[in-house]
């Protein structure tokens, strides 16, 4: 086996990144605290062509030394915005005509690997430590889980950030553009 060269993975360059067609998804950062976390999870979704990412609350935004340091340029590919309020966000987002689910453990949560294939969709991601609000909870329009069998009661934000992009970029071929 050898290791395949940066260029010889053919990447697309910045420019025409931008032009590429993108998953019809949406991701919402409720209240993220890490901001090596809000990096990481651009990261993820400059790799998976994700459409954007909202940061609300407490969610550090670029320019910022730490989402730079795991972000490795995905600012620049990933168009995002800022919202004071995750609530205000949801309810922009479903204004759009978009289905929103939360990745949380809440009753009448459907398995990750069952959901429903329909875009476009956003989906809110928590607060590493208190999870997504409950008034946030209450606003969208479903929630997904992430089977774990572990002893641990949660994964970290960018960990599942980057197991449901997977997850819709394999669900979805028809969508990649």
């Amino acid at each position: 086996m050898q290791k395949i060269s940066n260029e010889a993975l053919g990447r697309p360059d910045l420019d025409t990144y931008r032009q590429l067609a993108k998953l019809p998804v949406h991701l919402v950062l409720d209240n993220v605290r890490s901001a090596l976390n809000v990096g990481s999870v651009f990261r993820s979704a400059d790799a998976f062509r994700i459409a954007h990412i909202h940061l609300c609350g407490i969610t550090a935004q670029p320019p910022h030394r730490e989402i730079s340091k795991t972000a490795l340029g995905a600012t620049e590919s990933v168009p995002w915005s800022y919202h004071e309020s995750t609530i205000e966000a949801v309810r922009a987002i479903q204004i759009k005509g978009m289905k929103v689910y939360v990745l949380e453990q809440v009753e009448g949560s459907i398995p990750l690997e069952q959901m429903p294939v329909s875009a476009p969709l956003a989906i809110v991601f928590g607060h590493e430590m208190e999870g997504v609000s409950q008034e946030v909870v209450d606003l969208c329009d479903g929630a997904l889980e992430i089977a774990q069998s572990g002893t641990k009661h949660s994964l970290n934000v960018a960990v599942c950030a980057g197991i449901v992009c997977w997850e819709v970029h394999r669900k979805w071929p028809h969508l990649q553009g």
